[in-house]
């Protein structure tokens, strides 16, 4: 941008608020380099207060601008004689007369010399929001950055801006109107304004897209230059040995004083300064989806017959719809990247998600390897989250999952258990036989039971590169938990100390059952262990006997392969948890 448009204001007045994607609520920011007196000096400064308007006071705050809504707007509760209460969010028009809202509140703190703005209670909690650093998040809506505030060095604040799409939403839902009122200022110190970028530039004053626009050519010594004068009075009849000295009525005889006068000057340049106001109104669209409920007409539509029929979502909401719907398994693995996702197990086909919503969404595999899911559950979602769905969503193939309807259409759920749960609880099971036998602790750490499922599930076992990442997930949450100081403390295997963990663990079992069949009950273990090496060298022969030593049937589909990965390795430590303590 040349200097011209720079100092005009050029592509600034064009922007508008309520076209923007994030709206400041106040903002007091300045960038500046230089001495202000000096020439060489640059300054950009922007300013905006604003309140919010109920309907029936939009005529009269209409008149309202800069001066009575921007930054010198002050908030703070006030009693007025006779016990009148004022409360901080509400803007006065004149005394005992509300007519608007606050949605920041200016707070200063005097006795720490700092100023704090404060985002209105209500509008936090309507959100929903929860504050992350200098951010204000919405978690129903993948944490979603809703506020953001904006401190200096110093740690006080000099902006805060909200999404406009979740203040309509706020303003629709409380039937508000926001006007903005806001100030821009640029200003550069010249030598001369002949030999500057604004030489063809004059004093200026205009109206301009919807505001006002003022360019003021000034010299810095016509500034910041002229005469000064000054006065000293003091008291000559004051003892200052007296303990207690009073003094006496102020008189010619008692007092002296002295004066002066002079010039401060001698600033060189001049000083060209652009500066423009505006008031704006930010419009609702009297849709409040997220506060108030409203129906949402953009959500998704979804195939529900096996000639790709579609219904829209509206239509499917209803929980007596009888439908279900189809999705390919990669939407488990979407859902669960995002924060605050997790994945749980209800039989060894059954399971739900639970998202940031707090919505359970119930799911079922079907023959086919496809999710299978109630389309009410998916009609209730946030937008956002059933967009995804629906991105997932295919053609009815493979039936409905036979254990999701046992559950949801016989009301009597399968008695299976998906391995993810069985390795997990299994794997617990030895490590608490182990310590009550041996009084030690069989693993370094512990493993969060919600973060496991994300990690070893059958979902993640896409191809054979996905295969290997998963049987490593394994390795890592079993052998390479495993206390290797411990297990020498109870292994007798004459070589134990040049084991690895597995082995040594294997050498305690064959203390009680024998090396051979040690050996068997390990195979699983040690397959899966070559598996995961696999996943970082080439794969070859080596990988082929793993596969086999796992006892994985390569016929299956990966998820299904990935399931039996799982089982057969929980398996492996059933039996040795058996074999050792029972």
């Amino acid at each position: 941008m040349n200097k011209v448009d720079w100092i005009l204001l050029k592509n600034e007045t064009r922007r508008f608020f309520d076209k923007a994607t994030w709206v400041p609520l106040r903002a007091s920011q300045t960038n500046e380099t230089g001495n202000i007196k000096r020439i060489g000096y640059e300054e950009e400064y922007f300013g905006c207060g604003s309140v919010a308007f109920p309907k029936d006071q939009l005529g009269l705050a209409e008149k309202l601008s800069w001066g009575q809504i921007g930054i010198g707007c002050e908030t703070r509760p006030y009693v007025y004689d006779g016990g009148y209460y004022s409360s901080i969010e509400e803007y006065e028009y004149s005394d005992k007369e509300p007519i608007g809202l606050h949605l920041v509140f200016s707070y200063s703190q005097p006795v720490v010399d700092k100023k704090q703005w404060i985002l209105n209670p209500d509008l936090v909690v309507a959100l929903g929001l929860i504050k992350e650093g200098n951010s204000w998040v919405r978690p129903e809506e993948n944490f979603v950055e809703v506020v953001r505030e904006v401190l200096d060095d110093n740690g006080n604040h000099v902006l805060i801006e909200i999404k406009r799409a979740f203040l309509i939403d706020y303003l629709a839902a409380r039937n508000l109107t926001l006007r903005l009122s806001y100030y821009r200022q640029r200003v550069e110190n010249v030598q001369t304004l002949e030999d500057s970028d604004y030489s063809a530039l004059e004093n200026t004053q205009e109206e301009r897209d919807n505001g006002r626009y003022e360019l003021l050519i000034r010299n810095i010594e016509g500034i910041f230059g002229g005469t000064w004068a000054s006065m000293r009075v003091w008291r000559t009849d004051v003892d200052v040995q007296d303990d207690a000295p009073i003094m006496g009525q102020e008189n010619d005889e008692n007092t002296e004083y002295e004066s002066g006068e002079g010039y401060h000057g001698g600033y060189e340049g001049v000083r060209v300064e652009g500066e423009f106001w505006r008031d704006e109104w930010i419009h609702h669209n009297k849709k409040s989806i997220r506060v108030r409920g409203d129906l949402d007409d953009d959500l998704p539509n979804f195939i529900v017959e096996t000639d790709s029929t579609r219904k829209r979502s509206h239509e499917l909401n209803n929980e007596d719809i009888g439908r279900w719907l189809w999705f390919r398994s990669s939407v488990v693995n979407e859902l669960l990247s995002y924060r605050g996702f997790s994945l749980w197990w209800y039989t060894k086909e059954t399971g739900y998600i639970q998202s940031t919503s707090m919505h359970r969404t119930h799911f079922g595999i079907n023959g086919s390897d496809y999710i299978t899911v109630y389309a009410y559950d998916i009609a209730r979602l946030n937008s956002w989250e059933q967009h995804i769905w629906a991105s997932h969503n295919v053609v009815p193939d493979g039936k409905v999952s036979t254990e999701l309807l046992m559950s949801q259409v016989e009301a009597q759920p399968a008695s299976t258990r998906a391995p993810e749960v069985n390795l997990f609880q299994i794997t617990h099971f030895l490590e608490k036989s182990f310590y009550n036998k041996y009084k030690l602790n069989l693993f370094l750490h512990d493993v969060n039971e919600e973060d496991f499922y994300k990690i070893v599930s059958r979902f993640s076992s896409k191809d054979e590169a996905s295969l290997l990442r998963l049987a490593k997930e394994m390795i890592r949450f079993f052998s390479e938990r495993l206390n290797k100081g411990n297990l020498k403390q109870v292994s007798t295997h004459k070589s134990k100390d040049q084991l690895g963990s597995n082995k040594l663990l294997e050498s305690i079992l064959a203390d009680k059952i024998g090396h051979e069949k040690a050996r068997m009950v390990f195979g699983v273990i040690a397959g899966v262990y070559d598996m995961r090496n696999g996943d970082a060298h080439t794969a070859g022969s080596k990988i082929g006997e793993a596969f086999e030593l796992a006892e994985i049937d390569t016929n299956q589909s990966y998820l299904r392969q990935g399931e039996q990965l799982i089982d057969n390795f929980a398996r492996s430590i059933y039996f040795t948890g058996k074999l050792l303590f029972t």
